[in-house]
């Protein structure tokens, strides 16, 4: 890649943030990574070329465009407005991109720090999960403006298959929690599905195989039902996070006055698996709602 190309800070190594940072050092940008345990980004230095910084700010400091992946809006805030912050150290018009799943109301909040820094903000969270991540494969939904979409694009490109811009800075966040509602009832209605499958004693694979074709077929039919059916649910996005994503959306939906009557009974039958000890076990899970045998 040519020495024009710019740098770029990755603030966040979790499970997404961390192969998505090493993306872009496969891809070769320059890449300064900051984490908030010191020893996840020694261990991306062991794996990929970069270098890492002691505070967002510092990383910020070093680069054109700051991407961010974090876990809430109250991380978000620490590692944007704080004194060592990304606001606080990024250089003027340079583009921050942040890829957490949070709420529009703190998107807006950021964006409004980073213009009165004469900075550019984009809320673009994403989805795919820890495979999505791993291979490249992501989707991001994005808010803000076209033109600074625009010249992160080819950046985004690295591990994300759809990039789409939804509207102004918030929409991204809003066009998120649609996605979870969506996921909430496709799994619900899976979990019912594989039970009554496995109740009528019918081969769950060719079950899969003939409803992919037709109307019934989605991502979650493809990737979770078999895995569901098997009882295997170790695969990256706990229900802990779902819940979490779940909750921003019920204090959308309330401002908004729009009703969410599935979405709050899958959430109450997560609450009710993670009292019984499956907080780390990924969304598929659901299905043990109908097992209380363990």
């Amino acid at each position: 890649m040519a020495s024009t190309s710019p740098v770029v800070a990755f603030i966040g190594l979790g499970t997404m943030g961390f192969p998505m940072a090493g993306h872009l050092s496969q891809q070769g940008y320059q890449v300064v990574v900051y984490n908030r345990t010191q020893a996840v980004a020694e261990r991306w230095l062991q794996q990929y070329a970069g270098s890492s910084a002691a505070t967002p700010a510092e990383a910020a400091a070093q680069a054109q465009v700051i991407l961010s992946c974090v876990g809430n809006d109250q991380d978000l805030k620490q590692v944007y407005l704080g004194d060592n912050g990304i606001i606080a150290g990024a250089k003027t018009g340079s583009i921050l991109v942040d890829h957490t799943t949070a709420s529009a109301g703190v998107a807006t909040e950021l964006a409004s720090a980073a213009a009165q820094a004469q900075l550019h903000f984009l809320d673009a969270p994403v989805s795919g999960g820890e495979a999505g991540a791993v291979n490249g494969c992501l989707t991001v939904m994005v808010g803000g403006e076209q033109s600074d979409l625009d010249k992160v694009e080819p950046i985004l490109q690295c591990y994300a298959k759809a990039i789409n811009l939804l509207g102004p800075v918030g929409y991204g966040q809003s066009c998120k929690m649609v996605n979870q509602l969506c996921i909430a009832g496709i799994l619900q209605g899976l979990s019912e599905g594989i039970s009554l499958a496995k109740a009528a004693n019918l081969d769950i694979d060719k079950v899969i195989e003939v409803l992919q074709h037709g109307a019934a077929g989605s991502w979650q039919l493809n990737n979770r039902a078999k895995t569901m059916a098997n009882n295997q649910f170790d695969f990256g996005f706990a229900i802990d996070w779902m819940r979490k994503d779940l909750a921003i959306c019920f204090n959308e939906a309330d401002k908004l006055g729009v009703e969410l009557p599935l979405a709050k009974q899958v959430d109450a039958q997560y609450a009710k698996l993670q009292q019984r000890g499956y907080s780390r076990a990924d969304t598929s899970v659901l299905i043990k709602q109908f097992d209380h045998e363990d």
